[in-house]
């Protein structure tokens, strides 16, 4: 809830959240499997096998979830939140220089730096699919040139991950210059996962070595 006596402490909209449906698909069916092979491990195993298992899930699951399900992109009037799978980047609008789409989604700072963003991917499957579906349209004569809703002042199909990153560039170059989205960008260390993957490390190199 906002202070009543700051009225610019919270962001005046809800953030947009954009994430990648396909890999945290990926990532729950990964932990599943882990989990499974891993508690049949250590339920069956014999001498040292348990305790190689427990090491593997403490160290896997960490980095299945940092690479699949935790990666998000929060965003909204005053700044945009990057959470990639070893760090959390809060950058607001005013520092944003620009965001390019390559074979990867990244974001430039004012300052030089280049973030990645992880939840929103390229797939240059889409972008072909996309490209092929305006060309067939052309070629059958469709005038709505494959756009969606049958509208023919709609914008040309694009792949989702380009539709997000046209989103954030709309909103960051309306945003860049009001008095909410000033700032410095921060950037934090997700220890959350680092910590416990160290620990997982550590435990199964003890393990392997006096074996």
């Amino acid at each position: 809830m906002s202070d009543p006596q700051n009225p610019v402490a919270e962001p005046a909209y809800q953030d947009r959240t954009f994430r990648s449906p396909a890999g945290i698909a990926g990532g729950v069916l990964l932990l599943a499997l882990g989990a499974w092979l891993g508690i049949d491990a250590v339920i069956r195993g014999e001498g040292r096998t348990p305790w190689l298992a427990l090491a593997g899930l403490l160290l896997a699951v960490p980095l299945v979830v940092a690479y699949t399900v935790r990666p998000a992109v929060y965003a909204n009037d005053d700044r945009l939140r990057i959470r990639n799978p070893f760090r959390s980047i809060t950058l607001p609008w005013a520092s944003v220089a620009t965001l390019r789409s390559g074979y990867s989604n990244e974001v430039l700072t004012n300052g030089g730096t280049k973030y990645q963003m992880w939840a929103i991917p390229v797939s240059l499957r889409g972008r072909k699919k996309a490209a092929r579906r305006q060309s067939q349209a052309a070629a059958s004569g469709d005038p709505t040139g494959g756009r969606p809703f049958l509208d023919p002042t709609a914008p040309p199909a694009r792949s989702t991950g380009d539709q997000s990153m046209d989103e954030l560039r709309e909103l960051a170059e309306r945003q860049a210059d009001a008095e909410t989205a000033q700032g410095e960008p921060v950037v934090r260390w997700a220890y959350e996962i680092i910590a416990p993957c160290l620990a997982g490390a550590v435990l199964l190199a003890v393990l392997l070595a006096v074996t």
